[in-house]
Formats: structure tokens, sequence, C-alpha cells
């Protein structure tokens, strides 16, 4: 073996060296379930890219019900199973519901409360819900007992992705690479309907980007505050999507109360 050959061997255990030693000092952050399935609260993928109900037959089925001004009940959804350092999403079946705010600054919600023709906000807790979760039925039956006319649902997808893959990272190894760039984003996606027959008056979706070195989280603790920084910029700039999208609600349905 040449001097080039056994400096290549030298350099190649030294990597593994370090990777070991890497291995060893590496932690693992496992990132939260997914969103919610809106499809369960018939919202379907045609709606959400249009932006309105695709099925003509069933839109003219369905009226507005709601009268302005009108009391909103909001609850958030994700996946059946979710868990988070901080919170875990309650019932079973094709959604669960997450009955902490995780991630959400309290000023969004004042925002929301002083909408124009908004009387209250009030959130769905799990006492309102039955353990079974399967459509919005449930979700309404709920907020029918806080006599909210109308129903705010929203969920957040959130994934760590990996610059060099570009793909979603359900589970993260800390430590291995500190100079890899990791990037977290996290969707928030609503939909707003009428409390007595689930008419959609209209969704909203706002995404976030936060990108640092992996070195820079450094550990577990450092990932799921990144992952909350990346949520409350989403759900802030959802908030922004919902205060547009109601302007319109109000026109539409009752252009007297614009003023």
């Amino acid at each position: 073996m040449g001097i080039s050959g056994i400096v290549r061997s030298m350099i190649g255990v030294g990597i593994l060296g370090l990777a070991t030693i890497n291995i060893g000092c590496a932690s693992e952050y496992s990132t939260p379930g997914r969103s919610a399935d809106l499809r369960a609260v018939g919202v379907t993928p045609e709606m959400v890219q249009n932006g309105t109900p695709n099925n003509v037959d069933t839109l003219m089925k369905k009226k507005p019900l709601a009268a302005l001004p009108t009391g909103i009940a909001v609850v958030r959804l994700q996946a059946s199973g979710y868990r988070s350092q901080s919170g875990e999403g309650y019932g079973s079946g094709k959604y669960s519901v997450l009955t902490t705010r995780d991630s959400e600054p309290e000023d969004a919600f004042i925002r929301l409360a002083k909408m124009k023709m908004v009387s209250g906000i009030a959130p769905i807790n799990r006492l309102l819900l039955p353990e079974n979760l399967n459509s919005d039925q449930e979700l309404r039956n709920a907020a029918a007992q806080l006599h909210a006319d109308m129903l705010l649902i929203y969920t957040v997808d959130t994934t760590f992705r990996s610059q060099d893959l570009g793909t979603p990272l359900p589970l993260l190894t800390l430590g291995l690479f500190p100079d890899e760039r990791m990037t977290c984003v996290a969707t928030s996606s609503a939909v707003l309907l009428d409390t007595r027959n689930g008419y959609i008056y209209g969704l909203a979706e706002a995404t976030a980007r936060n990108s640092k070195l992996t070195g820079f989280w450094g550990n577990r603790n450092a990932m799921d505050d990144a992952r909350k920084r990346t949520e409350a910029e989403s759900f802030e700039k959802l908030v922004g999507s919902i205060e547009k999208m109601w302007e319109g609600v109000i026109v539409k349905f009752d252009p007297s109360k614009t003023h």
C-alpha cells in the first residue's frame, strides 16, 4: 500500500471513530403526529385547492343558518394518536382533539374575538366530546352546547426536512451532523362551519418556515421549541387569513353589517 493509500485508510478510521463518538452522544427527537385529515369534517382536497366547495348539489342543499353577530366555537384537530412534548390528542377514530394550546399565541385568539360581528370565541374542551371521533357531527354537537352558531376547526401539519433529502423526517438523530441544515415547516389549515348543518363558510391556510443548522438546535427541547415557534408563526399567519375570509363572509351573507 502506498503513502496515499495509508493516508486514506487513516482518514477513514478517523471519520469512523468520530461517527462512533457522535452516535454515543446523539439524542433523538420524534416529530409529533401529523395534521388531521379534514375530509373527516367534509373538506375534500378539491375544496382546499379551489378554495370553495366543489359539489354543487351538496352546496345548494345546505344553507347558512347562523345569524350575525355570532359566537364561534374553536377547536384544534390532529391525527389520531397525536403526541408532542407539551400536548396529547384526545379521542380515537379519524382524528384527535388537542385541547391544550400547544403553540398558539393568546393574542391570536384575541384578534379572532375582535373581528366584526363576532360576539365571542369559545374553545371546545374534552368534557363536551365523546371518545370516538369520526366526523364533524361530534364537533358541531359540542359547539351547540356552547351556543355557538359557527365552528372554526383548525389543524397544524409540522415537519422537519433535511436540506439534502428534502423529505419529511419523523425521527431526527441530533449530534451526528451538526453542520446539517434542517428546516421546520408548519402549515396551519382552517375551515369555518355552520354549527347546525355543517355548511362551509370558508377555508384558510398559512405556512411558516424556520431553517437552522442542527448543531444550533442541539437537543430535543431546543428542537421542540423550534417547532413551537414555527407553529406559532404559522398560526398567526392563519389568523390573518381567517380575518380576510371573515370579511368575505360578512359581505356575502349580511352586506348591511359591513360597517
